[in-house]
């Protein structure tokens, strides 16, 4: 082998988690792992707000249905937020497929994140008791929004001029990737305006930020 093949090589290694140094890939491994368990908790945490109907003693004939049917605004919130956590961890995961390099800013970017996530479990608990009152709905929507521009926060530190990123990633994914990940806070972040206006307009806006970033999976792919 000559020594511009042995050059060329050693680069194309540098592209992938084979190239990572013993200490990147240590830290690397440990940051996703610790992502992983906070998102894990996060997720789970969120069931607990969904307590269970309190019925008197032989009261159940009568009283069973309504105290269920109660718990529908804490399913619901529920529901949404396991979509928003679950959402963010795929993000996550795709955000740190091609990095290549670590330093220390990412793990503080990373930290402040999961800071984010940790807290969904609280206004979803709020909007579940509370999803009329103005202050819960626009705690929630600002809390889900924030979590992903902190999201686009990581993402730019990583690819920005490919600092921590494969060269082989394209700009085109870049670009692709920023487009998918703003679509969700500028949806709650747009929901927080409306709420003002129309509380229940608000939190239908919330489902619909979902729908706009499959669309955009899907046109994606296709291309």
């Amino acid at each position: 082998m000559s020594g511009s093949d042995s050059v060329t090589a050693q680069e194309e290694a540098t592209d992938t988690l084979e190239g990572l140094s013993h200490y990147d890939r240590r830290a690397l491994d440990r940051l996703i792992f610790f992502s992983d368990a906070v998102f894990a908790i996060a997720i789970t945490l969120l069931v607990l707000n969904i307590a269970v109907p309190v019925i008197r003693p032989g009261a159940e004939g009568t009283e069973f249905t309504p105290a269920l049917l109660a718990t529908v605004p804490s399913i619901f919130s529920y529901a949404l937020s396991f979509l928003v956590i679950g959402a963010y961890w795929l993000a996550h995961m795709r955000t740190f497929h091609h990095v290549v390099r670590f330093d220390r800013r990412l793990a503080a970017l990373n930290l402040l994140f999961l800071l984010f996530v940790a807290f969904i479990p609280f206004p979803t608990a709020l909007i579940g008791a509370y999803g009329s009152q103005l202050g819960a709905v626009v705690l929630y929507a600002a809390t889900i929004a924030i979590t992903g521009l902190v999201l686009n926060l990581v993402w730019f530190y990583i690819s920005h001029d490919h600092r921590l990123l494969a060269k082989t990633v394209t700009t085109q994914l870049i670009r692709e990737r920023t487009r998918r990940y703003f679509t969700v806070p500028l949806v709650f972040c747009a929901s927080i305006v409306v709420a003002f206006v129309s509380i229940p307009v608000a939190r239908l806006m919330w489902p619909l930020a979902y729908v706009i970033v499959l669309l955009l999976s899907g046109r994606s792919h296709a291309a």
